[in-house]
């Protein structure tokens, strides 16, 4: 049986030490084949044998761990707990805040030539030991019990994460003040100080810091939470000749609906009956309503413009494209890039090492001052809060959100950060050809009219075929007026062509090696058919009573925008290559009028495949851009495997990007957010890093006070998710 995937709700998380912890947790239990915890979202995939864990298990490994966890809720019963969780801790917050004003206003009495001034001396009357002990006790034990509980629990799983940082820094200040506080009680002429403030206003300060935080990071999430607003809600369904109004989540596959004008088409469905126009831009992106009739694809969510249509259900809600789209865009915001772990790494051996610098720094602190505790003790302090690893943990995750759901909002779908970072580092793009650079449909680009019959018998032969070439005929002599044509025996010769009589005369159509065989073709038709042969038409000939009657060219054109396309990745610096099964005229020909710079023609799937290895051996870093069918081996040998979507079967599970509609120039796009994400995120990583390095030195020199470092902490994290929120905003040419 292979591995079921489980997604859990995780909530506790404080800072990157507590992620790894929770996955580390999760990935040595046995039965776990992998697990990924996001912090950010607060959310963890496992992968698992539910032969050999449950899901209830799972949750109790995450609760050991120290932390809740339920399985995953709906979006709205999330949003709730949330929701709830935030206004309690702004409650808190205000609580904090209210009563560490007073406590504030008595640093004014720490101030030199201060604090013997009258206004000092009425601050040390009003707000005496006593109040301060009770006003610092409330923040300590009750609003910043939330960092003991953590860092217990952090401590019993032999790890440690910011609670402990900021319960140790906290404890500290307030403890020796309380020493302070009893040592004056029993000696009233002794002077005492007192940094009851100290510990209550960084817990204040770092309270804040999380809502700042919370804040900001759920910025990062709105691209699903817009998603999500896109689907319906309800449906008009058609039971025993009655319409009725019923939730989207109770429609079943068969069932049969009616979308009226101006409302939304509320699952995928097929049109029974009635035809409209339907804005699809929402999946594909093209601005150009389409027409729809009887037998027509329609997508959930999509709207419909100017006409009522009955329809039947073709999928469940949670198999249309829009839920797999979103579906999509979650697991790529919750799989970690690979520079995702190294920051993990460094934070699971960051706390540690910042608390054996702390106690080095206050020894140091204790020789130089000559035993002075309450100095050495303020530099430690300030050593344990500037070093709080939250701006590290956040660095990642962030951006990867905010990349992600730019993509997604673009009709770029990542299947996960790693393939976000691999793709900034691709080098070479290779392109199928056939409904990828082309328009997968055959245009009529040549004709030579030789006979006066020639057109109407066109008409009337391929009215008798299905084939591809023969829609392209009847496309290019669309609108115009033919006289009737009477037919008999109309044959299809496979391979070749067809054979009939129209109006008594004996016609035969089809290749340009099946007509020569039949008739003698004129040089001047000649000449003129081998020059189309060579600029890579497909040739169609007529010959009508034995004689060479005419002939048409077709080409499969390139997509407008594909020169635009190529032209962008060499801007980029990136190397672009066409692989096709077509003969090489035909391929060279493509690529010459786009500007591409290798040709691969006459590939098979595996040839593509081998082509793909071949380049990656020689250093190169390729992407692979097909339909997700017919290229899925060199898709998936590729290593950014590119699928075209339709908007209606995107094929999801061969490539590690999806393209939703068929624009190329989403191809760089792909790239450049790919480069400008990986910037973003090498950006608030060095910073993350230079903060802590730099604010360590300085703490530990005695130039920080505490709660300076507290408010420091908390700017660095939130300057961090600010930065990755301008992912949101970047431009894509």
């Amino acid at each position: 049986m292979g591995a079921k995937r489980q997604d859990l709700n995780v909530f506790g998380m404080t800072c990157a030490a507590c992620s790894t912890r929770v996955e580390k947790s999760l990935n040595k239990t046995t039965g776990v084949e992998r697990a990924n915890v996001n912090l950010v979202t607060e959310s963890a995939a496992v992968y698992y044998d539910p032969e050999q864990i449950s899901p209830e298990e799972l949750i109790g490994v995450v609760k050991h761990a120290g932390y809740d966890a339920t399985e995953k809720m709906s979006k709205e019963e999330k949003d709730a707990v949330l929701e709830k969780q935030f206004k309690r801790e702004v409650h808190r917050f205000i609580l904090s805040a209210i009563l560490a004003l007073p406590l504030l206003l008595t640093m004014v009495t720490h101030i030199p030539y201060l604090h013997h001034t009258a206004f000092a001396m009425q601050i040390d009357a009003l707000i005496n030991p006593t109040i301060q002990l009770i006003l610092a006790t409330v923040i300590q034990f009750y609003i910043g019990w939330r960092f003991y509980d953590g860092a217990y629990k952090a401590l019993r799983g032999k790890s440690a994460n910011m609670d402990v940082l900021v319960a140790l820094g906290t404890s500290a200040a307030y403890f020796y003040s309380l020493a302070e506080y009893v040592r004056q009680l029993m000696n009233p002429g002794i002077e005492a100080h007192y940094y009851f403030e100290t510990s209550a206003i960084l817990i204040t300060l770092i309270l804040l810091g999380k809502l700042l935080e919370s804040y900001a990071t759920s910025k990062t999430t709105q691209s699903i939470a817009g998603l999500l607003k896109l689907q319906s809600k309800e449906a008009v369904v058609l039971r025993e000749g009655k319409e009725w109004k019923v939730p989207v989540d109770a429609l079943s596959i068969g069932d049969v609906i009616l979308v009226k004008p101006g409302a939304k088409v509320p699952i995928d469905a097929v049109v029974l009956s009635g035809e409209t126009s339907i804005d699809e831009s929402m999946i594909s992106g093209e601005p150009v309503p389409v027409e729809k009739k009887a037998g027509d694809a329609v997508i959930g969510s999509t709207v419909n413009f100017d006409g009522a249509f009955e329809a039947k259900v073709t999928k469940r809600m949670d198999e249309t494209v829009l839920s797999t789209i979103i579906q999509l865009v979650e697991e790529a915001q919750g799989v970690k890039a690979p520079i995702q772990r190294l920051a993990d790494r460094i934070s699971g051996i960051f706390v540690p090492i910042v608390l054996a610098i702390a106690a080095v720094t206050f020894i140091i602190w204790m020789i130089v001052t000559g035993g002075v505790l309450d100095q050495s003790l303020q530099v430690a302090i300030a050593v344990l809060v500037i070093a709080c690893p939250c701006a590290l943990g956040l660095a990642t995750p962030t951006a990867i959100m905010a990349g992600t759901g730019r993509g997604a909002e673009s009709g770029i779908l990542f299947k996960g950060g790693e393939h976000l970072e691999r793709t900034a580092k691709v080098d070479t793009v290779i392109f199928d050809k056939t409904g990828t650079l082309t328009e997968g449909k055959l245009q009529v680009t040549s004709v030579l009219d030789v006979h006066e019959d020639f057109a109407r018998f066109i008409v009337t032969m391929e009215e008798q075929s299905e084939h591809p070439i023969a829609k392209a005929v009847l496309a290019h002599f669309e609108g115009q007026k033919m006289n009737a044509t009477q037919a008999e025996r109309i044959r299809a010769k496979a391979g070749h062509g067809m054979t009939g009589v129209l109006d008594g005369s004996k016609v035969s159509l089809g290749s340009y090696r099946f007509i020569a065989k039949k008739v003698t073709v004129p040089k001047e038709a000649d000449d003129a058919m081998q020059a189309w042969m060579k600029a890579g038409q497909t040739i169609v000939a007529m010959s009508i009573d034995g004689a060479f009657a005419g002939a048409f060219g077709l080409l499969d054109t390139p997509r407008l925008e594909a020169k635009e396309a190529i032209s962008w990745l060499r801007e980029l610096g990136v190397k672009t290559a066409i692989a096709s099964g077509d003969q090489r005229v035909v391929v060279e020909n493509i690529a010459a009028e786009l500007g591409i710079d290798d040709v691969y023609a006459e590939q098979l799937p595996n040839d593509k495949s081998d082509l793909v290895a071949d380049l990656q051996k020689q250093g190169h870093v390729v992407a692979f851009v097909g339909d997700g069918i017919n290229d899925a081996p060199a898709l998936a040998t590729a290593d950014t495997g590119i699928s075209i979507g339709t908007g209606t079967d995107i094929a999801i599970e061969t490539g590690d990007v999806t393209l939703v509609g068929h624009q190329l120039t989403l191809v760089p796009q792909t790239i450049q957010l790919s480069r400008a994400t990986m910037r973003n995120i090498r950006q608030n990583f060095f910073w993350a890093l230079a903060y802590n390095c730099a604010g360590i030195p300085i703490a530990a020199l005695g130039l920080l006070a505490p709660w300076v470092a507290g408010l420091a902490m908390a700017g660095s994290s939130v300057s961090v998710v600010t930065n990755a929120l301008r992912l949101k905003r970047v431009k894509l040419k």
